[in-house]
């Protein structure tokens, strides 16, 4: 997308860095170029606004459920780590490491 008039910072780029923006994972100089950027141009403004809506509609639909500690518990127990050692080639000791996890299925 592009609004037509010319910027410092193309809308493309500006469009692709949008979600980092809005999760302030953007460092300088994207930052102060996406903020400079978004001052002048009305219809990146508006990607920005609808971006930012919408991740405030899934944070509040799938946050802030916690697992409980039992649960929880519960999870760090069924995952086993065995660890085996044998003679290699030439040898050299071979170290095989294996995880089993074991899903436990919550009905609501």
């Amino acid at each position: 997308m592009s609004c037509g008039n010319p910027h410092a910072t193309d809308c493309s780029k500006v469009l692709d860095q949008m979600f980092s923006y809005l999760d302030g994972e953007l460092g300088e100089p994207d930052l102060h170029l996406v903020k400079e950027h978004l001052e002048e141009c009305a219809p990146c403004m508006s990607e920005h606004d609808v971006d930012k809506v919408v991740k405030a509609l899934i944070r509040r639909s799938c946050g802030g459920e916690v697992a409980p500690e039992a649960l929880r518990n519960k999870i760090v127990v069924q995952i086993t780590q065995q660890v085996s050692r044998h003679a290699g080639p030439q040898g050299g000791e071979v170290t095989h490491v294996t995880t089993q996890v074991t899903t436990t299925q919550i009905s609501r």
